[in-house]
């Protein structure tokens, strides 16, 4: 029989995550929202409380072998989104960069910049969720042994506060995506310029910004993976393992903003009288009754399917199909559910005297970063049907 139920060394770090995010996290997120690009002054102390949950972690695994870390990973993700996405997104020391450096960099690299807040630039004026038509270039230059990067970037998350940036460009845009290689950009670097902050529709509290590289000199030892390039194995599928690994988390993260609004509402409609029974068929079920059971149920099959894609990465399987499957369902039932609370709520809802509206807000980032839905569609339609993306476009 197939076991649900948490392990106490999972119960205890889903609780002390949940502390932070009750006790640090929520209680800033309006400030924040409204004060958009606003330095976070609690930054150190909530990357610090993020830090002793780990060390705390690790410490119970240790007596648990059964649990593992990339599942306890995603269970304090949630927990610390329910508390609030900006915050979440800006008051940290870890970005999306260092997945990247997670999945394909080499041990020295690792050591070099896994401790670097690591933001990633992927998106392009002239390309979004086809990053094989990224037009930035990587130019070796033979006399330094330097690599010379030029292009802009856009919409890149912690553009402004980060360490460093993982940057993909192409070697040879003759040669397509096997030639598209990831490299790392350390803050300061000549030639890298933060151009332009965004004003967004939620998640205020995280900065997003555009950056032109112009002729940007880094070593040669800042790419990723190896610079050769292979028609069948080239560099665009290393860096594309990078989705595999922040898919999930992207889903998990809508699945924490998503409950946020889900517990808030039910506990608004049980405080108007409202119950949720159970063990009641759904036309024996009123309008509001049936809205909460269905969203309760969309969450749950978003996270079995999150913790699905997880556990096969855990096990060095491929977890692309189930990675995108995770995220396209995440992002949409999110999206779905905040909205739903929004109108169960009414003008409550509506108005700026209770988060939902904020969570609602926040939550669409989840259907359209790391890969649009329908993005994931393709995705999803092509592993399934066995077909290349030439075949299914």
């Amino acid at each position: 029989m197939i076991d649900f139920e948490l392990s106490p060394v999972v119960r205890e770090i889903k609780r002390l995550s949940h502390e932070i995010s009750e006790k640090h996290i929520r209680p800033i997120a309006r400030y924040y929202d409204d004060q958009e690009h606003e330095e976070i002054k609690e930054t150190d102390e909530i990357c610090q409380k993020r830090a002793e949950v780990g060390l705390t972690m690790m410490s119970l695994l240790k007596d648990s072998p059964g649990d593992n870390a990339a599942f306890l990973g995603l269970l304090t993700t949630e927990e610390y989104y329910w508390g609030d996405a900006g915050i979440s997104l800006g008051a940290t020391k870890v970005g999306l960069g260092n997945a990247a450096i997670a999945a394909v960099a080499t041990e020295e690299q690792r050591n070099r910049f896994m401790e670097k807040y690591t933001a990633m630039a992927i998106t392009e004026p002239c390309c979004g969720s086809d990053s094989a038509g990224i037009q930035a270039t990587a130019k070796l230059d033979s006399e330094t042994n330097e690599w010379i990067l030029n292009g802009e970037k856009i919409f890149v998350t912690g553009a402004e506060r980060c360490d460093a940036v993982v940057v993909w460009a192409s070697l040879d845009r003759s040669m397509g995506r096997p030639a598209i290689k990831s490299f790392v950009v350390e803050k300061g670097t000549p030639g890298m310029t933060v151009t332009k902050l965004e004003h967004k529709l939620g998640i205020k509290a995280s900065d997003t910004g555009s950056i032109v590289l112009e002729d940007c000199r880094i070593p040669y030892d800042n790419i990723l993976g190896s610079p050769e390039i292979k028609q069948k194995t080239g560099g665009f599928k290393g860096v594309m393992q990078t989705f595999d690994m922040t898919r999930p988390l992207v889903a998990i993260m809508a699945i924490g903003v998503a409950r946020a609004a889900l517990e808030y509402t039910k506990e608004k409609l049980i405080d108007e009288g409202f119950t949720f029974p159970y063990d009641k068929s759904l036309h024996e079920l009123n309008y509001v009754q049936k809205s909460v059971l269905e969203m309760e149920a969309n969450l749950e099959v978003a996270r079995l399917l999150t913790y699905r894609a997880s556990d096969m990465l855990n096990a060095g399987l491929r977890n692309s199909l189930e990675a995108s499957c995770a995220k396209a369902k995440a992002g949409r039932a999110a999206t779905l559910v905040t909205q739903k609370c929004v109108e169960l709520l009414g003008p409550l809802g509506y108005s700026r005297e209770w988060l939902v509206e904020k969570w609602m807000r926040d939550c669409k980032i989840n259907d359209i970063f790391e890969g649009t839905g329908q993005i994931q569609m393709l995705i999803i339609a092509r592993n399934i049907l066995g077909f290349s993306r030439d075949m299914l476009k």
